[in-house]
Parts: C-alpha cells; structure tokens; sequence
C-alpha cells in the first residue's frame, strides 16, 4: 500500500521499519521538526526523521497542519492510508480524510483503558495487569475511534516503563502490518463508553517519592517513571532517582534504609536494584552501594 507515515520518537521508529520491511511504500515520513538538544543546543532531529532520511525516505516536519496549503501538500501524496504513532500534532479532519483509508492510530493501551499521552506510565503506576496495542481508525476525538485489531501483553512485576515502551513498539509495529494485510476483513468495533479512563501527561511535580505511602504505591511510582523523568528521593542534600524496584518484606520509618538498597515504606518495604545520582549514569544497587556510604538507618528523603 502507499503509506504515509507521521510519527516523531523512538517508539515510532519500529513500527516504520517494519512497514518498509513488510514492502509498503511510504510516500513521506511525517515528523517534529528539529528541536535544539544537548548543551550547544543545536537543532537535533527527531529519531523518525533520523531513521527515514537513513532509509532514503522524504521527510516533512511542517510546524501545524491547519494550513490549506500543507493539507493540500499531503492530500496530493494520494495514499492508500496514514500510519499514526506517537506524531505530536493536532490532525485536522482534512487531513484524517486524506487517504483512501483515513488514518490508522497506534495506541500503547486497550481503548477505552487509557486514552491520551501517557497510557504506558500510567498503566504501570495504576497497577493494571496487562496492556497492550490498539490499532484505531482515527477520528476528531482523542482516542475515540474504533479499534480494528488489539493486541494484549501482561505487566509483569518488575516491567518499567521503559520495558513495556520496547515491547509494546514492538507489538504495534507487528499489529500493523498484520493490519494492513487484513484491512479489507476487519471490522471497526466502537469502544465502549465504559472503562474509559484519561493517561494524563506526566507531571515533574508526581516524581518525588512520598515515603509515607504503602511500598506497592511507591514500587509502581518509580516502574512507571523510569526511566522518565524517574522517580526520586534526597540522599545528603543531593536527588537520587530510583529506575528499578521490587516489593519485600520490612518495617522501619517511612524513608529508612534497612539493609543494602531496601527503603521502608509507610506499609511494608521496596528493594531498589537501579539507581542515577545527580550528575551520574544509571547504576546497579551494588555499584551505588560501593561508593554511596549508606548506612542502615539513614533517612532518604530529609531534604530536597
């Protein structure tokens, strides 16, 4: 099919390559335009237009598509049908009905669960036991068109973030294709007004770890904030984010180092196995504990 292709991060990049290997054509690779990064903050590339211009593809980043002009730049690719994943822009009904088979969504949730910007954090943070893809006809609403095909994954106890974004990219991208292959047999099952629930942005302000609060509450606040922005806590006057984390056994005052990297909770304890310091690169616990000088009973969390 002849595709048009918007999608801006990492987590998009898959699901392009995969539409490449599966032998569609893409007419443009539609993207964020360049934003400065790094300390010389110069203009930097988002990792879709990294990969498309690697694979010989045509890359656009128009600032908006409100504009009569860029809908009738897009509307002259004359594609079979737009491919949606983690783009950033605002898609105009013009250009929803560009193609011949509009625009198909790839969301990181099972619609209705988890509408909106942050469906992987927050699955994670609420406790859900699976998630999953969606591939959806898109329509003006957020996330409220009909899903064509689904694809569910259990979160395991350990799952990051950062682990469920590579699976469930992985997923989506395979969900395409097999969509794109299907898309003359499958039928558009409208989402039920039940079960919906929004995945709000995430706030900087929800990454500072309250002690006070049960391990389970907190074990899923530092999975589903890793490994952004992380969760994080004080040690000697300086941030500490925890990227990896389990529940165990253990009692002590909220904030309380028990033993190695185990933290006392308001209700129980969590180990923490991955750590970064300010300033410093992702570690193990054991790493961190070599050179941390952590002793029992000191209390994380004292000062910001």
């Amino acid at each position: 099919m002849r595709v048009v292709f918007m999608g801006s991060p990492e987590f998009s990049v898959p699901v392009l390559e995969a539409l490449v290997a599966a032998g569609h054509e893409i007419a443009a690779v539609y993207c964020q335009p360049p934003r400065p990064a790094g300390r010389g903050r110069k203009d930097r590339p988002t990792p879709v237009q990294a990969r498309a211009e690697a694979l010989g593809l045509p890359v656009r980043h128009p600032v908006t598509l409100k504009t009569e002009a860029a809908q009738a730049e897009l509307a002259a690719l004359k594609a079979d049908v737009g491919v949606v994943v983690a783009y950033g822009l605002l898609l105009p009904r013009a250009v929803l009905d560009a193609p011949h088979h509009g625009c198909l969504n790839i969301h990181a949730s099972l619609l209705p669960r988890w509408r909106g910007a942050a469906p992987i954090q927050r699955a994670i943070m609420a406790g859900d036991a699976e998630t999953g893809v969606c591939i959806m006809q898109m329509e003006a609403g957020l996330d409220t068109g009909p899903v064509l095909l689904r694809k569910a994954t259990p979160i395991g106890s350990g799952d990051t973030a950062g682990d469920l974004h590579d699976r469930l990219s992985g997923m989506g991208a395979a969900a395409i294709v097999e969509a794109l292959d299907r898309l003359d047999d499958l039928v558009a099952d409208p989402q039920p007004e039940d079960g919906v629930t929004y995945a709000a942005k995430i706030d900087k302000a929800e990454a500072r770890i309250d002690w006070t609060r049960p391990a389970g509450e907190i074990d899923r606040q530092i999975r589903g904030l890793s490994p952004f922005p992380g969760a994080w806590t004080t040690h000697a006057g300086k941030r500490l984010k925890l990227l990896r984390s389990r529940v165990v056994a253990g009692d002590g005052a909220p904030g309380a180092v028990l033993d190695g990297l185990t933290i006392a909770c308001g209700r129980g304890a969590v180990q923490v196995d991955e750590v970064q310091r300010e300033g410093r690169g992702r570690q193990d616990a054991a790493d961190f504990l070599r050179g941390a000088g952590l002793a029992p009973g000191t209390i994380l969390g004292e000062s910001a």
